[in-house]
């Protein structure tokens, strides 16, 4: 079992956030069928559904739908967001009770004070009522170590606006019951023409987890955001097929010398945090 599949149910976002990589792919949102598909396949696989590799999945016009089907497959959702619509659609995840829910702090991050304010605001109200329902909420900034003077305004802020115990954990803050303040390490994202990197390399990809983008094409981690290392597709071939093909076997046993056999892992600085 995987400890979580990411499944991209949708590659468009709303914004374009400087954090993000992108993609190049044309734009793709599944529908019920595809999902359900997905759903039936991974059943022996995971118990955790991660809606996203890229886009947002908020702006999926049946988000309720999925995640109520998911629901009555045993599933648990977990969803990322950029947070700008929660205000709008925050409603479904409490309604739901989806399992988790992570917030990436970056939108509206150069706007102008009031936006961004306005923009933390809005997250604070609906992270109070997801924990208060039952959902666990993480709150993430990704620029760890490069941003302090944004990051001690955005921890500065959630303080005079939350209140909680504010106690440091090994992420970052517990702020209270289900209620997180994460810190990650910004990082470049593998990219085809980004410089190969020489240090020996490791990866949780295909050992921890896989991703599905949004037309079915299997990968072997969230972070191939054109989908460079097509596995397979999931919407037509057996998934114990793709997992246990020659490409996806080849990953594990190079990972498992520290070697990186794909040329895009090959380019991604993020591998060699688990070194």
């Amino acid at each position: 079992m995987y400890s979580k599949v990411y499944v991209e149910i949708t590659n468009i976002c709303n914004l374009n956030c400087s954090f993000c990589h992108g993609t190049k792919r044309q734009p793709k949102t599944m529908n019920k069928n595809e999902f359900e598909t997905v759903l039936k396949k991974l059943k022996s696989h995971t118990d955790y559904i991660y809606y996203h590799l890229m886009g947002e999945p908020l702006t999926h016009p049946d988000l309720e739908g999925f995640i109520n089907l998911a629901t009555s497959y045993g599933y648990k959702s977990v969803i990322t967001t950029n947070g700008s619509l929660l205000k709008e659609k925050g409603d479904i995840l409490i309604r739901n009770k989806v399992y988790k829910v992570s917030v990436s702090l970056h939108s509206f991050e150069n706007g102008n004070k009031a936006d961004h304010e306005k923009y933390l605001s809005e997250i604070a109200r609906a992270a109070e009522a997801m924990v208060n329902n039952g959902t666990i909420v993480v709150l993430r900034l990704w620029n760890n170590g490069c941003d302090h003077e944004r990051n001690a305004a955005v921890l500065s802020f959630f303080k005079n606006t939350i209140q909680g115990e504010w106690a440091k954990n090994t992420k970052g803050l517990r702020i209270k019951k289900r209620l997180f303040l994460e810190y990650g390490d910004r990082f470049v994202w593998p990219d085809s023409n980004a410089e190969i990197q020489k240090d020996c390399v490791t990866c949780y990809g295909l050992k921890d987890h896989f991703g599905i983008l949004s037309d079915g094409t299997v990968v072997p981690c969230c972070l191939d955001s054109d989908g460079c290392i097509k596995l397979g597709n999931i919407f037509t071939d057996d998934i114990d097929a793709i997992l246990k093909g020659d490409r996806a076997q080849n990953i594990v046993k190079g990972f498992e010398q520290k070697t990186a056999v794909e040329e895009l892992c090959k380019r991604c600085a993020y591998a060699r945090r688990f070194i």
